[in-house]
């Protein structure tokens, strides 16, 4: 059977892939959720979750930095990649010996549309379609709370340099569902900002993540004093962009600090 992937790649498989490795920490959490335990032979450093794959899995070393030795003594039959987190070079490498199956996410529709994909592809179908159906009524009942409440928001994923996620980002997507405004609205992706770029904008909220820097209440006080009129929060990186069973966690959080 021909399985399209979200980069266009066409594989074909004759039954579902019985020795997977998955380079991406959010959709091996994805399999989990599945109950693909026999199936998943290799993770990398970053998969964090399970803890129990996280401590027993084979690890390939990390997302942009693999293990190509590593890989070749498990076999894989199939490879799960996404074009963000892992380095083009690799997955051309990977691609000329193994099937890899990429992902592509910026949206909340490319991310249920990566589950539906590799639910199709690994005999989860049906799983993946009770999640997506989970997911989309959650957003739904998120944003008839109107949570956000149009405030602007900096979101700071890295401080040497600063970094911030703007469109064109799944953190962005995240924070428009809660109802949030990007505070840097008319910049794309990542970009790097200085000081007076923060000023500038006067968000209303500056959140920083855990990941991929790990921000810690000593950050606070030098966002408070770059913008006094600001509150200034620590948030938990998973909840804003992975995009795979991890979503479920993230609704019920959101939804609680709606209510608090």
């Amino acid at each position: 059977m021909k399985h399209t992937d979200q980069m266009g790649n066409t594989l074909t498989f004759l039954s579902p892939p019985k020795r997977i490795i998955s380079i991406v920490p959010s959709q091996t959490e994805l399999l989990y959720y599945w109950g693909l335990e026999e199936e998943v032979v290799g993770i990398t450093k970053f998969c964090v979750h399970p803890e129990q794959w996280f401590r027993n899995k084979k690890r390939v070393g990390g997302t942009k930095n693999l293990n190509f030795e590593a890989i070749e003594a498990l076999q894989p039959d199939l490879i799960i990649g996404n074009k963000e987190e892992n380095e083009k070079a690799d997955i051309e490498r990977l691609s000329n010996r193994y099937p890899v199956w990429m992902s592509d996410i910026v949206t909340l529709e490319d991310a249920y549309e990566m589950m539906m994909g590799l639910g199709n592809l690994l005999a989860k179908k049906d799983e993946a379609m009770q999640l997506v159906t989970q997911l989309q009524d959650g957003f739904r009942g998120i944003r008839a709370q109107e949570s956000g409440k149009n405030q602007s928001v900096a979101y700071f994923i890295w401080q040497e340099p600063m970094m911030v996620a703007a469109p064109g980002t799944f953190i962005d997507e995240i924070l428009q569902a809660l109802g949030y405004r990007n505070a840097f609205e008319n910049q794309q992706r990542y970009p790097v900002i200085e000081n007076a770029d923060l000023q500038e904008v006067a968000p209303d909220l500056i959140f920083l993540s855990s990941e991929p820097y790990p921000y810690k209440e000593k950050h606070i006080t030098y966002f408070q004093e770059l913008c006094p009129d600001a509150k200034v929060e620590l948030v938990d990186g998973e909840l804003f962009s992975w995009y795979g069973s991890r979503m479920l966690e993230a609704i019920k959080i959101f939804k609680k600090n709606v209510t608090d």
